[in-house]
């Protein structure tokens, strides 16, 4: 089975889509998609589809929808032949297991799963100190969102929750890659990229401060301050308040012309807090060049 839901979702068992197009059992194959090869309770199948308030027969319901999707799987299996429903059939695929059901990929594909081993090697390689690496894994993990996850999809209590997730996980891989990219003096290809990030993410802080560090290196001074001041404004209308310290301390550095400022990412697995530090300054990180 191929799973792929970083955008639009596209479920193919023996190569064959097998996604229905009604809502529920949609939605219902997007959250056993999700969690590939682990089950998903029957409660939670349940607050997905009706939330707090379930129907009479919310059970029988849910049962229905299964039945829908094991044809899809049995449509699909049959255009392997013979041997092909020999192997696996619509029952060995999606499992009926005490209290839920789990979808069984026989080793197949998920995009969820490698994004989130290339975004592990890609921190991994960070916390090593090889900025080349990190900067190819977390390139490659990026590479596998065409859009906002489950974009095509209904989404209820669970999937909405794992949705913010998954896109807490990105925006912290994106953070990273710049922050690897910088690291390895690459800021004026970053300009372009940070200026449409900067304006659909108008008060994160994080991507302000690699934003202002690249222009900053890239000779642009005037404009990295310029950014913060835009950023302080829009936090004091919006929420009132001001940029953290660590933001703060970036302006003053390079106020006083200190080039080579660099964010370094907090440990853990949360997304990335700036905190400033002093780097050896490298053949690209004099703004001057």
């Amino acid at each position: 089975m191929n799973i792929e839901v970083l955008g639009t979702m596209d479920v193919r068992e023996n190569g064959v889509p097998i996604a229905p197009t009604a809502p529920k059992p949609r939605q219902v194959l997007a959250l056993l998609a999700l969690h590939v090869d682990q089950v998903v309770s029957v409660a939670s199948l349940t607050e997905e589809l009706w939330g707090n308030t379930p129907p009479r027969r919310a059970r029988t319901t849910l049962q229905t929808y299964v039945l829908q999707l094991r044809e899809l799987i049995t449509a699909a299996l049959e255009q392997g032949g013979p041997a092909a429903r020999t192997r696996r059939s619509a029952k060995d695929v999606l499992v009926t297991v005490p209290g839920g059901y789990l979808l069984d990929s026989n080793d197949g594909t998920s995009d969820v799963r490698e994004f989130e081993r290339l975004t592990d090697k890609g921190r991994q390689a960070m916390e090593a100190g090889n900025f080349q690496g990190a900067a190819r894994h977390l390139r490659k993990a990026l590479e596998l969102w065409s859009g906002p996850a489950f974009v095509d999809v209904h989404t209820g209590q669970q999937l909405e929750t794992e949705v913010r997730r998954l896109e807490e996980t990105r925006l912290y891989a994106l953070d990273q890659r710049i922050e690897a990219d910088l690291r390895l003096g690459r800021h004026r290809n970053l300009i372009a990229e940070l200026t449409a990030l900067v304006s659909r993410y108008p008060t994160h802080e994080t991507l302000r401060g690699q934003y202002m560090l690249a222009l900053h290196r890239s000779g642009r001074r005037s404009e990295a301050l310029q950014t913060y001041q835009r950023l302080r404004a829009t936090l004091a209308h919006e929420l009132g308040l001001e940029p953290s310290a660590d933001l703060r301390h970036l302006q003053h550095l390079i106020l006083t012309a200190a080039p080579d400022t660099a964010y370094e990412p907090s440990a853990g697995d949360g997304p990335a807090h700036l905190t400033p530090h002093t780097q050896a300054r490298g053949p690209h990180d004099d703004p001057r060049t």
